[in-house]
């Protein structure tokens, strides 16, 4: 077994652990950012500012997604902070879905319309495009602390 792996118990049945080896990079890192990305990120601050030049900061915080990429990629928010991801692409649909937390897949939703979810538990929480992250390697993190 590789030595970054980790290993979860996935479940005890009649006193048999059955085991999975995990990579590291599953159980939650933080995302390495390219270049290209980082230059994506500043387009998508641009175009978030011009559909929403009277957006308010205060209460929530806005992920937003541009051209396959989450803007941040990464995140760190405080237990009971609301995370709005926002959809600034001019003609593709996503979703969020963190499946390593088991919160299901949201909505596909289209240019312009927003998901939130409020997280109550500290922790990390790798999350995923269900439409383009196998393809477009489309992922975000984001860290809860207390």
């Amino acid at each position: 077994m590789p030595s970054k792996s980790k290993l979860i118990v996935l479940s005890l049945i009649l006193g048999t652990a059955v085991v999975l080896a995990v990579p590291a990079s599953a159980g939650g890192q933080e995302i390495s950012v390219t270049a290209k990305q980082k230059k994506i990120c500043v387009q998508a601050k641009k175009r978030y500012d011009k559909l929403y030049p009277d957006a308010k900061k205060g209460g929530t915080v806005t992920v937003k997604l541009y051209k396959y990429t989450f803007c941040p990629l990464n995140l760190t928010v405080k237990k009971g902070t609301t995370v709005r991801w926002v959809n600034v692409d001019k003609r593709t649909s996503h979703s969020v879905w963190m499946k390593e937390a088991n919160i299901n897949e949201s909505d596909r939703f289209f240019p312009e319309e927003i998901w939130q979810h409020t997280f109550t538990e500290s922790g990390a929480y790798p999350y995923l495009c269900g439409p383009h992250w196998k393809e477009q390697d489309m992922r975000g993190f984001v860290k809860v602390t207390e």
